[in-house]
């Protein structure tokens, strides 16, 4: 028994929705930085008010996956989450243009941000549920090719509105018409998107997926365990939650003692302290013999993880450690490194960061038509050296932002933005074509939750250490901030070529 094979119309349904995902995504990427310097924040301060961002999605992603794997009801698995969180979200977007005071757009951007969240990894293990395995590749580049064409013109939207006679500039601490607007629209086109999506596609039931699992070629097997196998888990739990968080302690110490910068509470508390905090509970619980309970399970499947993935996380990693600080630092060293001013409310600073939304309208468009291209060198070579090529595209894009003297159109519009364009429709696509065969239908949500984590974990590090190392190193200068991506993104590159991947790109005729 086998999934049925879709049309490519009945393929285009089901990824539509992320049209609207990927709008809300780009105008919180392309804006939200620009929206808290508007209301008083210092460059230095931008990447820690980022935090709420990645840290939502550390935490929602997996917990949303893990009950979608578990959820059935008269709307279907994944439908009611990318449903609830497109309204959610839908009403972010109007909010967050409106916000009176910094404090009130860093909880907005939280809100938003989780919202997103909660559409978003249910669309990547619909896919998964949904298509067989010949036509996963095409599931993903078509979601590739939406989120590409939703980014694109989400990020042209403050400078389209500016076209149509919309104000660009505003008083001090007000946002522009120009921002709010675009939210508006990208608020609409969210809901409506998602809704295409839930009315035109159907899900197979748990026991039609149960079905498809016995016959696929890999099978996966439930391991049974005793309850002695849980308590030495549960001591080795112990054992790290407590070496991890004597670890918090210490780090936190020394950044208190040295007056370092407070963004590195987030690697100290943020990360270490709540992942250390986490083995411990995980390993108490399994001391006592409570393992019936989700948090244990999301833990140790956490901890026995498929192979690819594991191979995978470093190559995310780094790979999203150098998106983030684009997406960080991009308004901040177009407007102060190019065109030469700090001052939001003048015209310079707002020509230098509509065209900013022009750079990541660009390379969203170029990752949309990429998309379909990538997998046919990946057929002639390897997914792995595919995604080498595509991230050293990238990494060498974000590095020639820095040597641009003149902003024209090619020279900062286009140019880097190539670069950037193939290495994010690779991103999307490739690490989860190879993903998605190696995991069990009754956890593809909660596993691509998880592999969530090396998106998340990057961005968090990145809002810790980069306000840090542009402030400390290179005299709050935020263009070194893009040098350190480009470089990290050819680092990911690298690592990728170690992946030991033996999946197979087909390509539907």
């Amino acid at each position: 028994m086998e999934k049925r094979k879709l049309s490519f119309w009945q393929i285009w349904n089901m990824s539509f929705g992320f049209l609207g995902i990927q709008m809300g995504f780009a105008l919180q990427n392309s804006n939200v930085s620009r929206i808290f310097q508007t209301l008083g924040a210092n460059i230095d301060d931008i990447p820690i008010l980022w935090v709420a961002a990645p840290m939502t999605g550390l935490i929602i992603q997996p917990i949303i996956g893990y009950f979608s794997d578990r959820t059935w009801t008269k709307l279907g698995r994944r439908k009611p989450y990318f449903l609830a969180g497109a309204i959610l979200a839908s009403g972010a977007l109007f909010i967050m243009p409106n916000s009176p005071v910094l404090w009130f757009a860093a909880g907005m951007l939280w809100i938003m941000d989780a919202s997103i969240n909660v559409s978003m990894e249910p669309f990547r293990a619909f896919v998964g549920d949904n298509l067989p395995e010949k036509q996963r590749t095409m599931g993903f580049a078509m979601q590739s090719f939406f989120i590409g064409i939703g980014a694109y013109f989400a990020s042209k939207l403050p400078l389209i509105f500016t076209h149509l006679g919309v104000q660009n500039t505003a008083p001090l601490g007000i946002i522009p018409d120009s921002v709010k607007y675009s939210f508006y629209f990208g608020g609409v086109v969210f809901i409506a998107t998602v809704l295409w999506t839930v009315i035109t596609s159907k899900e197979y039931s748990p026991e039609e997926l149960e079905a498809f699992e016995k016959h696929k070629e890999t099978t996966f097997i439930k391991e049974e365990h005793s309850a002695e196998w849980f308590i030495t888990n549960g001591k080795s739990h112990l054992s790290k939650g407590i070496l991890f968080l004597i670890v918090s302690a210490l780090f936190s110490v020394l950044i208190f003692h040295y007056h370092l910068k407070k963004d590195l509470y987030v690697l100290s508390l943020g990360l270490i302290g709540l992942g250390g905090l986490a083995m411990l509970v995980s390993g108490i619980m399994q001391k006592n013999n409570n393992t019936e309970n989700g948090f244990v399970t999301i833990m140790n499947d956490f901890q026995f993880m498929p192979k690819i993935m594991k191979q995978l996380a470093w190559v995310q990693f780094f790979s999203w450690f150098a998106l983030f600080s684009m997406w960080i630092y991009t308004t901040l060293a177009v407007t102060q490194h190019i065109y030469g001013t700090t001052d939001t409310t003048s015209e310079a600073y707002n020509t230098g960061a509509n065209q900013v939304g022009e750079m990541f309208a660009n390379y969203n468009l170029i990752a949309a038509i990429a998309a379909f291209l990538l997998p046919l060198l990946a057929k002639y070579t390897s997914t792995k050296f595919t995604h080498f090529i595509a991230l050293v595209c990238g990494g060498l894009g974000l590095i020639s932002i820095y040597f641009i003297q003149e902003p024209t159109a090619f020279t900062m519009e286009w140019l880097p933005m190539i670069g950037v364009g193939i290495a994010w429709a690779s991103i999307l696509s490739i690490p989860y074509a190879m993903l998605s065969g190696s995991l069990p239908s009754n956890k593809m949500g909660y596993y691509m939750g998880v592999f969530n984590f090396f998106i998340v974990i990057p961005q968090l590090v990145a809002a810790s250490i980069l306000g840090f190392l542009v402030s400390k190193f290179f005299d709050s200068e935020p263009i070194y901030a893009l040098l350190i991506g480009g470089a990290s993104m050819i680092l990911a590159g690298i690592i990728s070529l170690t992946i030991n991947d033996e999946s197979k790109i087909i390509i539907n005729d």
